[in-house]
């Protein structure tokens, strides 16, 4: 009776520690959760710009490794130089659309000033268009005739679309200055590359063991395949648009260049911008000219459907689909920030099914 009493006794006691020890880890758990949500609530409004400098570091890294072993294993200069690369990147276009906006508003300032400003005449070609070119070309020639009372005719709907233009270009502002401190600190993150990288494979390892780190590994090669990919293509089909409009003098050029690499960005390509302009150029120029200029424009409209699947797709085992879903639907969901993001945990999650759906079955014992 005394063993059985003891035995009871035990179980209590050890039922005792097991309950407490569960609301130990609890507590522990409840304290973890509440620091974790403060700290997101301090860093949120810095998320962003992390997430990008992180991204960006990322995409950087073997053209940093590489220029650090030519200037002699000095990566706080190879950061520097990089760093003010992507700065001379950025800043120069938006500096050469800044002066063309301006020196158009200029222009069209002076003109209204003076009275002289008027729209020129619709091209006669337009009246021979099907079914809808002979209603164009009578109200251009009436809105050129009166412009005046067209402006007034339509003054709230001109106010709105002016508002909202004023709107979107303060928010694009916010956001290229956000990209420019995101770009500088990407360049602390590349001189301290080996320590986070050491960190980011503890953390992983800690999470999934050694599949963990094989995600992590995962998520930084599609990150440097989707910027050879996507904002690679988008610099080489932007520069080749820019030589094509400097070379045939195409007015407010440096607009349309800006307007040609966001629409690449955005995986919708330079064709919203060459198409017109070639329109446009059949009418404006002699017939020699504008098929040169459409022979040149065709294939910078089309390189980015042979050089994409070759640099998205090398070194991973993810399927171009996936990549590319994650990249439009990203881009689509999230905006820029999407781009990558997108096919980061589509192919992270690809993998994870795969893994799940194909794990070699243990034989039944018979």
């Amino acid at each position: 009776m005394d063993e059985v009493n003891d035995g009871v006794q035990g179980t209590r006691d050890g039922g005792q520690i097991s309950i407490e020890a569960r609301v130990s880890d609890l507590v522990r758990l409840g304290i973890i959760a509440l620091f974790t949500y403060w700290t997101l609530l301090l860093i949120a409004p810095f998320a962003l710009i992390v997430v990008w400098s992180a991204i960006l570091a990322v995409a950087l890294f073997p053209m940093f490794a590489a220029l650090s072993r030519l200037l002699g294993n000095r990566p706080v200069i190879a950061a520097t130089v990089i760093v003010v690369a992507c700065l001379v990147l950025i800043i120069a276009p938006l500096a050469l659309v800044a002066v063309n906006f301006a020196e158009a508003v200029e222009l069209m300032v002076g003109k209204l000033k003076s009275e002289s400003f008027t729209l020129p005449a619709a091209p006669p070609g337009i009246r021979e268009w099907p079914f809808v070119g002979e209603k164009i070309f009578t109200v251009w020639n009436q809105v050129t005739g009166d412009l005046a009372s067209t402006i007034i005719k339509f003054q709230q709907p001109i106010l709105h679309v002016a508002g909202a233009t004023i709107a979107k270009l303060a928010s694009i502002g916010g956001g290229v200055l956000s990209f420019v401190v995101s770009v500088i600190l990407s360049g602390f993150f590349l001189t301290m590359s080996e320590r986070l990288a050491a960190t980011i494979q503890v953390l992983a390892k800690r999470v999934g063991g050694d599949r963990g780190v094989g995600f992590a590994r995962l998520a930084g090669t599609t990150v440097r395949n989707v910027s050879r990919g996507v904002i690679g293509v988008a610099f080489l089909q932007t520069l080749l648009c820019a030589v094509c409009f400097a070379l045939f003098d195409i007015p407010a050029r440096g607009a349309l260049t800006f307007v040609v690499f966001i629409l690449c960005v955005i995986q919708l390509g330079p064709g919203l911008v060459l198409v017109p302009v070639m329109i446009w150029g059949w009418f404006a120029w002699p017939a020699s000219t504008a098929l040169i200029f459409t022979i040149l424009a065709v294939p910078v409209m089309v390189v980015d459907n042979v050089l994409k699947p070759i640099l998205m797709a090398k070194g991973l085992a993810t399927p171009m689909v996936v990549i590319l879903i994650g990249v439009i639907g990203g881009t689509l969901s999230y905006g820029l920030l999407g781009l990558f993001l997108g096919p980061i945990v589509l192919s992270v999650f690809y993998e994870l099914l795969r893994a799940w759906a194909w794990q070699p079955q243990v034989p039944s014992p018979s």
